[in-house]
């Protein structure tokens, strides 16, 4: 697959996991190391971090375990939506962990979840596994469902080649 026409989203649930995680793989036509690095690095981050329609404009990251990173998006309306978490395992360049929980009760139930990032190399491509952990309820799940599948859109597209 070119990257003009970015992978789509392999959903489903893990083998044995309940109904209150996400969980899928994408393939992004890019190196491990560049995958990764764009995940850890403060200012590609900025550029693509969120939904279609939104736009990073705070980001603070202590990228280390016990560290913490804090973001907000603004939509094109206007809104704010704050996000914060601690990062939890940083194995270079192959696992990224942190937690993820929502300043906005009325947007985003404030309820922490973990997500894991797995990055595996595919020769000049990276498969990356995505799992978020424990939502209170599916409908919590679909919520964030919507928002990662059009933030990994972006993401692809941020690494296309020019």
């Amino acid at each position: 697959m070119d990257s003009t026409s970015p992978s789509p989203l392999v959903a489903g649930a893990a083998p044995g996991t309940e109904d209150r995680e996400l969980f899928f793989t994408r393939l992004f036509d890019a190196p491990r190391e560049l995958v990764f690095r764009a995940w850890t690095d403060r200012e590609q981050l900025m550029k693509w971090w969120g939904p279609q329609g939104h736009a990073v404009t705070f980001l603070a990251m202590d990228l280390r375990p016990g560290g913490a990173w804090r973001k907000c998006m603004r939509s094109a309306q206007g809104s704010e939506y704050w996000r914060h978490g601690t990062y939890l395992e940083i194995v270079e360049p192959e696992r990224l962990v942190f937690t993820y929980l929502s300043d906005d009760p009325e947007s985003d139930p404030e309820h922490e979840t973990v997500v894991t990032m797995i990055f595996e190399d595919r020769g000049a491509k990276t498969l990356m596994t995505f799992r978020q952990r424990e939502f209170q309820s599916i409908a919590e799940r679909n919520s964030h469902r919507g928002g990662w599948a059009s933030c990994m859109d972006r993401f692809a597209a941020w690494l296309a080649p020019a």
